[in-house]
């Protein structure tokens, strides 16, 4: 008698074999059969017509604040994932002092749009050290598994306090001591070491990240303790100012370690050739003998805009800007009216305004051309009919104030999508070369962040609806190729090596899904982060079940309220 049966569905077992059709059945945390007909179950569920995956494995999060007051792990779970992993980009909370807490959560803030007042509400900074925060985060009863990276920034101002946040250079001793905190919390279980070299990542005050301009040194230094400890990955964002400069050190981090080093890699549309260039590079490091792998995402990476999310196209216009702390209410009978309309559209964005956004997110402001009525089945990859632009054109309007009616209209409630980067040309075509380039990687997802302009943590859903279902603007891409993308890729790539596969002795972590039913929900804005903080969230059709160590967590949409998640240590 085994514990559960899934039976008669369509087993897609995550390591790129064809699908094929049997019982899947569950002893305890275990997987104890795939294929076949198995025995009873004291509970069974019924996957005729349906497939069978391991769960999703959402390798780029940001849940750092949200896993220590929320066991559920929303939206993510919702999209089947039932692993986790935080620390990206550079940004956590550990190591910390007291005296730095405001700073963690400036910095959180600015880089991933986690309202600050949720963070202050929710964080009980119980921990100083990174193996204290492991601990206070394997203290909490979960319902998926978590796990989490060294936040590069967070460690610099834990060594080097005011320095870091001056970005100042770090001292040979600084070094030894990150180098050492870093090698502890991998020891502690750790899966990584993430940093930040880019103009896009800034405080809300728009000062640069404290490792933005970090020497070579510092980071060779830090990646020694992934050589000596031989566990975890070494991420990295970057602007890659000098592209041959950082794949010199990149190559040698990678030779002297023996770890994988990642990046995440997008298109740019001032330099469309740029993600082949630096793809490239990722070939040249290879064949030198470096572990060296991009990480994407499965669709562009995009705003939403709108008067309830965080940026609107209007929010670097000062009368608009001026209104931001209004009620909603208040401030939609304020745009309604035809002279706060006359003035905004008047004004020229404020250059100070503009000054504070990350680069990649000014065009907001005047590109109506790549501007896009988001659907209330969410479109993201719409062709030019579907911009602002083209729909001004067809009236008597400027794309400016045919996009103020339209945000002003209905309940005020409307949204736009502006893909940021990865849609240069109009379609996924440059998405699909480099999600079928077998140096990349799938992530991206950013579960947790940016809370009010970006609901990209749907991806693990979008990539069977959209790549293996309903693409209609290009070719689409096999079922078997996106869940082993999904699953096992990632798992090797990190070392969850118990899971990521149908398989028998893995952990029975399963997603049952009526393919021909799944959907995604348009987002929704909700203000049910602590202290009312806001986020964007997308729910979804089409997940039977989604299972961890072998008991369900959500059945049809609904969550069970059972809590099987952990922290999982390297």
């Amino acid at each position: 008698m085994h514990d559960l049966v899934i039976r008669g569905g369509t087993i897609v077992d995550g390591t790129g074999n064809a699908r094929f059709t049997g019982d899947v059945a569950i002893d305890g945390d275990r997987i104890a059969q795939v294929g076949g007909k198995a025995g009873p179950g004291k509970r069974e569920i019924d996957a005729n017509g349906q497939i069978v995956t391991p769960g999703w494995m959402d390798i780029h999060t940001h849940y750092d604040g949200q896993a220590t007051w929320d066991p559920v792990m929303a939206p993510s779970s919702w999209q089947g994932a039932t692993t986790v992993l935080m620390g990206n980009c550079g940004v956590g909370f550990a190591p910390v002092r007291s005296k730095d807490h405001d700073c963690l959560i400036d910095l959180m803030e600015g880089v991933e749009d986690i309202p600050g007042i949720a963070l202050a509400e929710g964080l009980k900074w119980d921990w100083e050290t990174f193996p204290d925060y492991l601990d206070a985060l394997a203290r909490m009863p979960r319902t998926i598994d978590i796990a989490t990276q060294v936040p590069h920034h967070p460690l610099r101002v834990y060594v080097m306090g005011d320095r870091a946040v001056r970005r100042e250079a770090a001292t040979p001793d600084d070094i030894a001591a990150m180098t050492r905190l870093t090698e502890q919390a991998l020891r502690a279980g750790a899966f990584g070491f993430t940093t930040s070299r880019t103009e896009q990542h800034k405080t809300t005050k728009g000062e640069l990240v404290p490792g933005r301009h970090a020497e070579q040194r510092e980071l060779l230094g830090i990646a020694s303790a992934l050589g000596r400890t031989g566990t975890g990955t070494f991420g990295m964002v970057s602007d890659f100012d000098d592209e041959a400069g950082e794949f010199e050190w990149i190559t040698r981090l990678g030779k002297e370690t023996g770890r994988p080093f990642w990046f995440l890699l997008t298109d740019r549309a001032y330099d469309p050739d740029r993600w082949r260039r630096l793809m490239t590079g990722v070939r040249k490091a290879r064949a030198e003998g470096a572990n060296v792998t991009a990480q994407i995402a499965g669709r562009p990476v995009g705003i939403i805009l709108g008067l309830t999310t965080s940026l609107s196209p209007f929010a670097a216009h000062p009368s608009f800007a001026a209104m931001k702390n209004m009620p909603a209410a208040e401030r939609l009978a304020r745009l309604r009216d035809p002279a706060t309309r006359a003035q905004i559209l008047s004004e020229k964005p404020s250059e100070h305004l503009l000054s504070i956004m990350p680069p990649l997110q000014r065009p907001i402001t005047d590109r109506f051309d790549r501007q896009y009525i988001l659907g209330d089945t969410p479109d993201y990859e719409p062709d030019q009919s579907r911009s602002i632009a083209a729909m001004a054109a067809k009236t008597n309007l400027t794309p400016e104030a045919f996009c103020y009616d339209y945000l002003t209209g209905g309940a005020g409630e409307r949204m736009l999508y502006y893909p940021v980067v990865n849609y240069v040309f109009g379609d996924h075509g440059v998405v699909r070369e480099m999600l079928t380039d077998p140096a990349t990687i799938l992530g991206l997802g950013d579960g947790g962040a940016h809370c009010g302009q970006i609901c990209d943590s749907s991806m693990p859903t979008y990539m069977l609806t959209h790549w293996v279902r309903d693409r209609s603007r290009g070719p689409k891409l096999g079922l078997e190729f996106i869940v082993k993308r999904l699953t096992s890729e990632v798992a090797d790539f990190f070392g969850f090596h118990d899971r990521g596969r149908l398989a028998v002795g893995k952990k029975a972590d399963v997603n049952v899904i009526d393919l021909k039913g799944l959907r995604l929900h348009h987002p929704e804005l909700r203000h049910d982060l602590p202290a009312g903080g806001k986020r964007l969230v997308q729910q979804a059709d089409g997940y039977t079940a989604t299972i961890v160590a072998g008991t369900p967590i959500f059945e049809n949409g609904a969550e069970t309220g059972a809590r099987p998640g952990q922290l999982v240590r390297a």
